[in-house]
């Protein structure tokens, strides 16, 4: 959050939570030493009016005056720990205040800075304090140009006053501190949703490179390790699988191009999106699978293919290529059994199966992902998926998803 521009304005207490890592802000800000020197004159000045009445009435000893100077210059220099004890230092000087009129403007500021540094409930105990003697000092020390009635009256609506003026000063500055508090929370919260967002962003990108680009690298690594194993093959086969390599690579140059195009945003480049997969393009990822030399067969009974949704025929394209991908790494040489049923209304409903493999093969390590991504993205398609191997130690994975009735 954008700290204050010029925090040495602030009150310390402020100024600590404007920037809580620095210690040296609990000392005073230039802000509360103005308000220390201002708060420290006003009350010698009350101090130095009290003393001139009382001298001026004459009836006060020299030796009293002298010890009213004394207490009522130190009543002032203490009001400089105010901020360190304002409890004890508003309780003593309220109880001085009883014979001492001259203490009387440090009374009422150590009043203020109580109000304005601590809760309600010892504000209320030593104000409550101040009220019950408030009619005391002038029945002890009487002003003879004022009355009793009009004494007790001015300082008990003097010291509501200064109370109530602290506890709206104290409420004002709770009041930013929460808001400012408030205003770095919700600064927080977004910068995590975008983190979060970010995050989201490259999972969904990694899925579906993983999803586009597994496929077609999968029959390179096929092609090229039959090349590898089987130099003396016939020529016509090894250029049909030169042709698949050289296709698979064409397309898997493709899907990244398409992938690094989100990435920059549109705009950038010059070309036009290619057609997404759906639920029609099916039978074009099974004639490419045999083509690699995948045995596929097909059980298609959707009547109407084309009327599926966009979002659930692109579903189904993605795990089919998925399965189709991991039954070449997992199990070469075995015949895939790819069904899909299903209609509006119905749901749809695919299922790829196929058998152990009975021959040795090359392992290609797999990380587990793609079974994960299909789940989610089964699952953010409104269906569910299952997958796991069959008694014969065969593998199979059925998914369902939903189709609204026309």
């Amino acid at each position: 959050m954008t700290r204050t521009e010029y925090p040495w304005l602030l009150p310390s207490a402020m100024a600590e939570a404007e920037l809580p890592g620095d210690r040296a802000r609990a000392r005073r800000t230039v802000r509360d030493w103005v308000v220390d020197i201002t708060a420290f004159l006003i009350a010698a000045l009350i101090a130095l009016i009290a003393l001139a009445a009382i001298e001026n009435e004459g009836s006060t000893p020299d030796p009293v005056l002298v010890v009213d100077s004394v207490i009522g210059a130190a009543a002032c220099c203490a009001l400089w720990v105010r901020r360190r004890w304002p409890v004890g230092l508003a309780a003593a000087l309220t109880a001085l205040s009883i014979v001492e009129p001259v203490a009387g403007g440090a009374m009422m500021v150590a009043l203020f800075s109580l109000a304005v540094h601590r809760p309600f409930k010892p504000v209320a105990i030593v104000g409550a304090g101040a009220l019950i003697v408030a009619p005391l000092q002038p029945w002890l020390r009487p002003d003879p140009d004022t009355g009793y009635l009009t004494s007790v009256i001015f300082g008990v609506l003097l010291i509501l006053l200064v109370l109530s003026w602290g506890m709206v000063v104290r409420s004002r500055r709770q009041l930013v501190l929460t808001l400012r508090e408030r205003a770095r929370r919700a600064e927080a919260e977004a910068d995590l949703r975008a983190e979060q967002a970010q995050r989201l962003a490259r999972e969904a990108i990694a899925r579906e490179m993983h999803d586009v680009l597994a496929h077609r690298l999968t029959l390179l690594s096929v092609h090229a390790g039959a090349l590898e194993f089987r130099p003396d093959a016939p020529t016509a086969e090894i250029a049909r699988a030169a042709g698949v390599i050289r296709d698979s690579s064409h397309e898997a140059l493709q899907d990244l191009r398409e992938i690094i195009g989100v990435l920059r945003g549109p705009g950038d480049t010059g070309e036009g999106e290619r057609p997404q997969p759906t639920l029609t393009t099916l039978d074009a990822l099974i004639d490419e699978s045999r083509q690699a030399g995948m045995k596929v067969t097909v059980d298609q009974r959707v009547a109407a293919p084309g009327d599926a949704p966009a979002a659930t025929g692109r579903t189904v394209y993605r795990i089919a290529q998925e399965c189709l991908t991991n039954a070449r790494k997992h199990a070469p040489g075995t015949e895939v059994t790819v069904t899909v049923t299903g209609g509006p209304g119905n749901g749809l409903t695919i299922e790829v199966a196929n058998p152990a493999p009975t021959e040795p093969y090359e392992r290609v390590p797999g990380s587990g992902q793609g079974l994960i991504g299909l789940t989610e993205r089964a699952t953010l398609a409104g269906g569910r998926l299952e997958h796991g191997p069959t008694p014969d130690g065969g593998f199979v994975v059925r998914a369902r998803l939903p189709w609204p009735a026309a």
